[in-house]
């Protein structure tokens, strides 16, 4: 997006379902896992750069023999700082006793990090927060072997306050009211009790305390923790967990809001936020990576056993379409041509924008991100334009010239590199004046590509602020002379805050919630919003599932098209010479091109979760008194 907004995080979990000896032989390393999972988080990289995190458990180690290891980074490529942490302990090892590089057994007994269950997670931080402590995974140690716990997801609980209150009244006293310590803390508690209930029923059975540790591994149901540890949760999730014993889950949420897909075969299981991740790592078709269904775990056993199992009932599916439209990598079959279709899907109303004018406008996009949406928009121009080619030449018929018919023919959308994003370039100056001007220059333009009066076309993922358009890209557009800039959005109007893990929380950042407050001073509404604010107020102390959305009714008294065009107002520069319109997709068009991800809640204000609309209340109950906090 032109707009940055920080968003999801990245998991991955792997799991070697053979000793490690067997990759040593067949693959050359028994450090085969530490590899994929290098690999695995770089290909999810989009989905954070704000820190790394990874936690190792090696299997069957003797007791006094360190079995877990975990490393975090919070250093500008993360990553890369993180496997040249791991590198450089491995290479350490290797120097000072070479009798380890042959010895498989010795690298596991000697060197951290190496070991069967790996699970590595990429963080952006939604918060503001970027201490190491922050980062992903989650250590909750304790010296029974099968009650450490680790954890690291993909998600924004609503209702932390909730679980929160949960933990003090069964007697935890958690060290921070976070949401992922939270959820630890409840999980680990459940895991705590049904351990502390298996040795009971073990001793009963004769066993003593050294022969029930193996027993208890044997038989401790995750899926049983998982749903009870899971009952009161209120928010979007993909959940990855390791048990100091071996034993591995990922759990997701049941309206699918978070993504998580798996594969398996005979060497390996894996599970990531995102599916081309695993087909390119492990070389695997699209065909082979399966998703993770809604409210499922997949859980893989300590004796390599894998399991989808039930946990929680699935609801009705919302998976969160801005994972099509932006966030996960375009190189996924099903996004790809999602993506091209959205553009696709716009080009009518660009068509009526420009008055048929095909000859005299030019197609672009803005950012990288939006090519695949461009290529869409573009292919339903060149569809457009060979019907209307077809049509002249049948018109004239038999008697066409050559000349004539190259000249039908040579009529084409004219598609230009417009804008580029000048990716070195680095606002550092924090006062206003300095620091405009310095934004004004981060895209730079191709003098020459649009001639003077023509229409400029430029297709974004998503205009969320519109800052950058504002200071920037449209100063920038207006130097070629154009005579009206359409700035094209292939995700519809974002007009209320997520609160599923996008950073997107308070309603006053978004342009269309301007524009729709605008249009309520300009006509004299300005007292239905001190309405829609008294409303929100008394739910305050409603249960959330009785609470309604009213916010909708902010923006009910206006079409979709009357708030596109008083965006392009407040975007427009006051010494802007072209016109300026904006056109946004419609939700019809976006359910038709992402019909599986169905979840539009930052569009419609129809949360998949009852969290979600306590929290858009509150969002807008924080705008109407003037707080600048979030809502959850």
């Amino acid at each position: 997006m032109s707009d940055a907004i920080k968003h999801e995080c990245g998991i991955s979990l792997i799991r070697l379902l053979k000793p490690l000896e067997y990759y040593q032989e067949k693959y050359g390393s028994a450090f085969y896992g530490v590899n994929k999972m290098y690999l695995m988080m770089e290909k999810q990289h989009n989905r954070g750069q704000d820190g790394a995190g990874f936690a190792s458990i090696k299997l069957d180690m003797e007791a006094g023999e360190r079995y877990m290891s975990r490393v975090r980074s919070i250093d500008q490529q993360p990553i890369q700082d993180i496997f040249a942490q791991i590198n450089d302990r491995i290479n350490t090892s290797f120097k000072e006793n070479p009798e380890y590089i042959n010895d498989v057994a010795k690298q596991k007994k000697h060197i951290p990090y190496i070991g069967e269950v790996l699970l590595g997670h990429v963080r952006y931080g939604t918060f503001g927060k970027n201490s190491i402590e922050s980062v992903h995974p989650f250590l909750r140690q304790n010296n029974w072997m099968h009650r450490n716990l680790i954890v690291a997801g993909n998600f924004n609980m609503t209702n932390v306050n909730e679980l929160f209150d949960n933990l003090i009244q069964i007697g935890q006293h958690p060290k921070e009211k976070a949401d992922t310590v939270t959820v630890m803390e409840k999980i680990g508690h459940f895991l705590d009790d049904a351990v502390a209930q298996l040795y009971k029923d073990i001793k009963k059975e004769g066993f003593n305390k050294r022969e029930a540790s193996p027993i208890i591994a044997e038989r401790l149901n995750v899926a049983k923790i998982l749903r009870r540890a899971a009952k009161n949760f209120d928010g979007g999730y993909a959940m990855a967990g390791m048990l100091g014993h071996g034993d591995s889950f990922v759990l997701r949420d049941p309206a699918g809001i978070r993504p998580a897909y798996y594969y398996k075969d005979d060497e390996i299981a894996v599970v990531a936020s995102e599916r081309p991740a695993i087909q390119t790592v492990f070389n695997v078709s699209f065909e082979d990576v399966k998703e993770l269904d809604p409210g499922h775990a997949i859980i893989i056993k300590k004796n390599g056993k894998v399991k989808i199992k039930r946990i929680l009932e699935p609801t009705e599916r919302k998976a969160c379409s801005f994972e099509r439209i932006y966030f996960s990598r375009g190189s996924d079959k099903e996004i790809y041509q999602e993506r091209k279709m959205l553009g696709k899907l716009l080009f009518p109303l660009i068509l009526k924008s420009i008055d048929d004018d095909i000859k005299n406008t030019v197609f672009s996009y803005i950012p990288n991100t939006a090519e695949t949406s461009f290529f869409g928009m573009v292919i339903a121009a060149q569809n457009y334009m060979n019907k209307k080619k077809e049509e002249q030449i049948l018109s004239i018929g038999r008697k066409i010239t050559r000349e004539e018919l190259h000249e039908i023919l040579e009529v084409r959308p004219r598609i230009e590199k417009v804008a580029i994003k000048d990716a070195k370039l680095r606002t550092f100056i924090t006062q206003d004046s300095s620091r405009d001007d310095l934004v004004a220059h981060v895209y730079d333009i191709s003098y020459g590509s649009v001639k003077e009066n023509d229409n400029l076309v430029i297709i974004d993922d998503s205009i969320v602020r519109g800052t950058t358009l504002q200071k920037s890209i449209l100063r920038i557009l207006d130097r070629l002379l154009p005579k009206k800039i359409i700035v094209v959005s292939s995700a519809p109007q974002i007009r209320y805050p997520d609160c599923y893990g996008i950073d997107m929380a308070k309603l006053e950042d978004f342009v269309a919630f301007k524009a729709a407050l605008a249009l309520h001073e300009e006509r004299n509404t300005m007292h239905l919003v001190e309405e829609i604010y008294k409303k929100c107020l008394l739910q305050t102390q409603t249960h959330d599932s009785e609470v309604v959305n009213y916010v909708k009714e902010f923006y009910a008294p206006f079409t979709a098209d009357e708030i596109s065009d008083k965006i392009g107002q407040l975007l427009s520069p006051p010494d802007i010479k072209a016109k300026v319109q904006v056109i946004y997709q419609n939700i019809e068009n976006l359910h038709e091109a992402c019909p599986k991800n169905l979840g539009d809640w930052y569009f419609t204000g129809n949360y998949p979760t009852p969290g979600g609309n306590r929290v858009v209340n509150r969002a807008f109950i924080n705008f109407f008194e003037g707080k600048n906090e979030r809502a959850y």
